[in-house]
């Protein structure tokens, strides 16, 4: 009997080790698929087979970038990471993780830049001027074959991705730049990311990307504004406006260099750095200045070294109405010293009777033919009568001639 139910429960072992279920073989499998990377987007997709209680997504590029975001789900159930601060053009391994059933799962997407090295765009450079205008520019690669055309791809936090709408071609007709006469209402935030990626028959052609460019940093501005120099009789006082600028900065955050040229001096040693004012102020002082004096300024974002262009140059040194107020002075005393110089050599040397030389004597005949003639009674004859000064007789033969005063008498 013994033996019996030994037997039985030996067979009731084996049937249910035997008819056992195994665990599915989907719990050992990830349930991420179709990941996919957009490399000008900057964006990993996927989705899931079943649900997932955890989840993450992790990007390290060789240039030692590496960041860690939870992703976000759409409308269709994918799943989408973006990594808008990487650069991708050296490569990168992207890393999704996990947890499905208390299992962890790790999947990794190695991302490699296709295309022949060096035919890629370099030398890539952006700038903003005149306010709402940006100019980019690049060159081809050393590699970089005669048929490629090259494409510029933009965005920024407000702006969705675009291409460029207006190439700059370069002497042999192939693409090296892009005009944008269209940004966009500015935003002091603005961050703009570009894209450089290219096409040829030959081959394929890398892409070049970049870090965001912080929109405040890559303006170049125009010169200062509304130099004016006045004399306050002790100092030249220069004020000046700042220039017209696309983003909204506080004063403070304007950089400017005065370039102050006086005859003695060198470029060097007159360079003065000040921050933004309001109003920009600079006091010169007169003693440190000469006639001809130059003045130039430039500025700049505190935080870039885009220097605008210098402003026209400004001459100063001591006001016109000081120079003629110092000369009247000295013409004065000088007539004064020349009247008194004249009048000495007119005493010393007799400049007057050399200028207005004396009346000779009257000749004696004459003289007696100007004395009264005895026998004439009619009145109405005037005769003339030489008179000599009182007191002194005329002059002898012996006498030199000197002046006489004529005079008539009736």
């Amino acid at each position: 009997m013994v033996a019996v139910l030994d037997l039985v429960t030996f067979l009731v072992v084996l049937k249910s080790a035997c008819c056992a279920q195994p665990r599915p073989a989907q719990d050992k499998i990830s349930p991420i698929i179709n990941m996919q990377l957009d490399s000008r987007k900057k964006m990993l997709t996927w989705t899931y087979t079943r649900n997932v209680s955890h989840q993450e997504c992790t990007i390290d590029t060789p240039t030692a970038y590496s960041a860690t975001v939870n992703p976000q789900v759409t409308e269709d159930h994918t799943y989408v990471c973006t990594f808008p601060n990487s650069v991708l053009h050296r490569g990168a391994n992207l890393t999704v993780n996990v947890t499905c059933d208390g299992v962890v799962f790790l999947q990794v997407l190695t991302f490699a830049n296709p295309g022949r090295e060096g035919s890629g765009a370099v030398n890539f450079s952006c700038l903003i001027y005149n306010v709402r205008f940006m100019n980019c520019s690049w060159a081809p690669g050393p590699a970089a074959p005669a048929d490629v055309k090259y494409r510029l791809f933009w965005a920024s936090r407000h702006e969705a991705d675009a291409e460029c709408v207006h190439y700059i071609l370069g002497p042999t007709g192939t693409r090296v730049g892009c005009h944008f006469d269209q940004l966009g209402k500015p935003q002091r935030t603005d961050n703009y990311f570009f894209l450089v990626n290219g096409t040829s028959r030959e081959t394929a052609i890398p892409f070049l990307d970049f870090t965001p460019f912080k929109a405040v940093q890559i303006e170049k501005y125009n010169p200062p504004r509304n130099i004016t120099i006045t004399y306050n009789q002790s100092h030249h006082i220069i004020r000046w406006e700042h220039p017209e600028i696309r983003f909204d900065l506080s004063s403070h955050m304007l950089y400017y260099e005065l370039h102050i040229q006086t005859p003695a001096s060198s470029a060097e040693t007159n360079r003065v750095f000040q921050r933004g004012q309001d109003p920009n102020v600079y006091l010169m002082p007169s003693s440190t200045t000469r006639a001809k004096s130059a003045f130039r300024v430039r500025v700049r974002y505190m935080y870039n070294r885009l220097w605008s262009e210098w402003s026209p140059t400004q001459w100063f040194g001591l006001p016109e109405q000081d120079f003629s107020g110092a000369l009247v002075g000295p013409v004065v005393g000088t007539a004064a010293l020349s009247a008194l110089v004249l009048k000495f050599l007119c005493k010393r040397f007799s400049v007057r009777r050399k200028m207005f030389p004396p009346i000779p004597q009257v000749k004696k005949e004459i003289a007696k033919a100007l004395m009264p003639t005895a026998g004439v009674s009619d009145p109405s004859i005037c005769t003339q009568e030489v008179a000599w000064d009182e007191g002194h007789p005329p002059p002898g033969p012996q006498d030199p001639e000197d002046v006489v005063t004529l005079e008539a008498t009736c």
